[in-house]
């Protein structure tokens, strides 16, 4: 089949290269030329494992092409996919469908024959019956049907995601739309993918509602690890005791520093707003985004904290500063917060991470970025691990002990083992479980309490 890909953006970009795997005819379209010709040379602009050489193998045996002329994408396309941006507004928490909306107008414009629209973008209920009002109005004479096929990807593991899904939801309402859908994921049927046919709001809901459950998971089980900071238990073992549960499940029950990310923050206060403006508050979700927000700044607490109650003058050292590891995506990530509070406090900080100091440079500023862990680490006051890095998992603490000015060590993801770290000399402080060699709990405690 041949599909219009209308953005080039992390989840375009993604579904369009997938798609082309599958052995579909691809055409991606954006209006940054820059972008493009660099697309078309099979250089990948976003940080993402196995994309660059899957994009390559596309690109040769002629499956995908990179164009800025909608007209020329959406020329004899049974689908047009729209994957374009929907960030939260400025001032609001409302998502910002004005791209969505342009890309509607476009398509209506360009298009000649019967086509599938479909929102792949992340939107608010009610969006593809929007756009279908959008288009109508723009061209009341083109045969089309509005389809929700929102997206599930993981930065950092999406072609497989996209290859192995755990589901596809499609919300289509004429059974023309539902026969190219069905043609375009057949790949997947044989694969035993389950797809669920739906409404497009249900769709359009069932993406928030999987989005906010997995960011309440999260909240949840970081709570849960500051009870067990004063009740003297071990989070992880908690979370090991429910994730058993069948019920429950293990995945999403980490405790850490907070969620960020492209998806999370912007989809949960997506819902929070969708829920106000139709009288059905959702409370729950309300109050972990609130908590979210405060548990990134608690960690700068944690980390004075284990400083003896000042950072002033003291050189800090951070490994990681994307929002989770496999990606430079920095959005919402917790260094934003942790990192500036530490400087106010007035600490001296270096940092490094594998992918996203490049982004990172343009958003911390006065911080010292160095080219790998032992570098961050001399004559470091404190080691500060805040993105579980594969390379972080394995550090040689004795040599760390030598570069240091003093042997600390603060855990935000529990990479290493409370057990492992007796013995080392490091006063190692982690998330929801007990210290190793230093008496920073007390301090903490007085932090959080004042």
């Amino acid at each position: 089949m041949r599909i219009a890909m209308v953005g080039t953006g992390y989840v375009g970009l993604v579904s369009g290269t997938c798609f082309a795997e599958f052995g579909h005819d691809v055409v991606c379209v954006d209006l940054d030329k820059d972008k493009i010709e660099r697309l078309k040379k099979g250089e990948v602009p976003i940080y993402e494992p196995g994309l660059e050489d899957l994009l390559a193998r596309q690109i040769e045996a002629g499956r995908i092409s990179f164009t800025t002329a909608i007209a020329d994408a959406i020329g004899g396309a049974d689908a047009v996919f729209i994957a374009v941006g929907t960030p939260s507004r400025r001032f609001g928490r409302d998502a910002d469908l004005s791209y969505v909306y342009d890309a509607a107008r476009d398509i209506a414009r360009a298009a000649k024959d019967y086509v599938v629209v479909v929102d792949k973008s992340t939107v608010p209920v009610g969006t593809a019956g929007e756009v279908e009002r959008i288009m109508r109005e723009e061209n009341a004479e083109l045969d089309f049907d509005v389809v929700s096929n929102p997206e599930f990807l993981r930065e950092g593991a999406a072609i497989e995601d996209f290859m192995r899904p755990d589901r596809v939801v499609v919300g289509a309402e004429s059974d023309r739309a539902q026969k190219i859908m069905r043609e375009i994921y057949r790949p997947l049927y044989i694969n035993e993918t389950p797809i669920v046919f739906t409404k497009r709001e249900t769709a359009e809901l069932i993406k928030y509602a999987a989005n906010a459950f997995l960011a309440t998971k999260i909240t949840f089980i970081n709570e849960i690890a500051d009870l067990c900071e004063k009740v003297g238990a071990d989070v992880q073992e908690v979370a090991k005791g429910i994730g058993l549960d069948g019920r429950i499940g293990g995945k999403f029950l980490h405790a850490g520093p907070g969620y960020g990310g492209s998806c999370f923050p912007k989809d949960t206060a997506a819902l929070t707003r969708t829920g106000q403006k139709y009288g059905a508050a959702q409370r729950i979700v309300e109050t972990v985004v609130s908590v979210n927000e405060d548990r990134k700044a608690h960690m700068a607490d944690k980390v004075i904290a284990a400083c003896g109650g000042d950072v002033r003058g003291k050189k800090i050292g951070i490994l990681g500063v994307a929002f989770k590891p496999n990606t430079d995506d920095m959005r919402d990530s917790p260094s934003l917060t942790i990192i500036p509070i530490l400087q106010q406090e007035g600490a001296v900080i270096a940092a490094y991470d594998p992918e996203a100091m490049p982004e990172a440079k343009k958003l911390l500023s006065d911080v010292d970025w160095q080219s790998g862990p032992y570098d961050v680490a001399k004559d470091a006051d404190v080691l500060v691990i805040i993105t579980e890095w594969n390379e972080f998992r394995a550090l040689d603490l004795e040599r760390l002990g030598t570069l240091m000015k003093e042997k600390r060590l603060i855990d935000l993801r529990n990479i290493y083992k409370t057990t492992d770290m007796e013995g080392t000399g490091f006063h190692y402080v982690s998330i929801g479980r007990p210290e190793v060699g230093g008496a920073g709990q007390e301090i903490l405690r007085e932090v959080s309490n004042g």
